[in-house]
């Protein structure tokens, strides 16, 4: 569109506005209908989807597995195109009604998390602060990287990718405005991994976080905009998304909740290891 745009003085709501998302989006919180939430028989109960912030859940509960700790747990799909997140029962567990949510009935009472952060912490601290690095400016490192990445995401799916990927038709400067924005912070990226292996300290929560964004979008699985933002010049922040990607857990860790892509990358719901194809 080239027509300038005149606000009203009063936004009003009356269509929905276009695009992949239009028919879930609407501009007040709650319940659209009834419907409780399954629940398995862990005492972790994780209702997700394979977005990014959900995956960023599934590696850790997966990686928290791998390290030999009791993470078991129940991943139940939300799907989010269908509207599952505005059921009553998700609601309970998330007013906000986005992925993931989690529900650990080993507290009592039991205790519902919601945002991806928040969760990774309460299962982190529920496991003796697994990959939060013990060294307090390691520690305060992670934190900074962590909440990093949770203020910066949005200008990347919700700006860069809407715009490129979902909006109902192209326009330039949204476009050339958060594709600026994506690469100055893969570059922000790219710059501290160049002189440092992780990001903070080992193999940390921060690591987890940021690769369920950054590290899909320069492996070539996000917004089909590779080539487009060039993500192979960022070399240091590429070896790093290749190295986690090759860990065991992380594998696993995408597979789940995913109902998309190719057959042997899918689990819909997560039960038990056992639910995992063999090689």
């Amino acid at each position: 569109m080239t027509e300038e745009y005149s606000p009203p003085k009063v936004w009003i709501w009356e269509k929905p506005s276009g695009g992949t998302f239009a028919s879930i989006n609407r501009p007040i919180a709650g319940a659209t209908h009834d419907k409780a939430l399954p629940v398995g028989r862990h005492p972790l109960q994780l209702y997700s989807l394979a977005t990014p912030n959900g995956v960023k859940v599934t590696i850790l509960l997966e990686e928290l597995l791998e390290a030999g700790l009791d993470a078991e747990y129940d991943a139940w799909l939300i799907d989010i195109g269908k509207g599952d997140q505005f059921s009553s029962g998700f609601v309970e567990v998330n007013p906000n009604s986005k992925i993931p949510a989690l529900m650990d009935h080993g507290a009592t009472p039991p205790q519902r998390v919601f945002e991806s952060a928040a969760i990774m912490l309460h299962l982190s601290e529920k496991f003796g602060g697994a990959f939060i690095p013990k060294d307090p400016r390691q520690r305060t490192e992670m934190f900074s990287w962590l909440f990093w990445q949770m203020g910066s995401a949005p200008f990347v799916g919700g700006g860069f990718g809407h715009f490129y990927a979902y909006a109902p038709f192209k326009q330039e400067y949204p476009i050339n405005r958060y594709a600026m924005e994506t690469k100055r912070q893969l570059d922000v990226l790219d710059q501290h991994l160049a002189v440092h292996e992780w990001m903070a300290g080992d193999y940390s929560l921060a690591d987890m976080a940021i690769w369920a964004w950054y590290g899909n979008l320069v492996l070539g699985r996000a917004y089909n905009a590779a080539e487009f933002l060039d993500v192979t010049s960022y070399k240091h922040l590429l070896a790093w998304a290749e190295r986690i990607d090759a860990r065991p857990a992380v594998v696993r860790g995408r597979m789940v909740n995913r109902s998309w892509g190719e057959p042997h990358e899918q689990l819909p719901e997560r039960h038990s290891a056992a639910d995992f194809p063999k090689p």
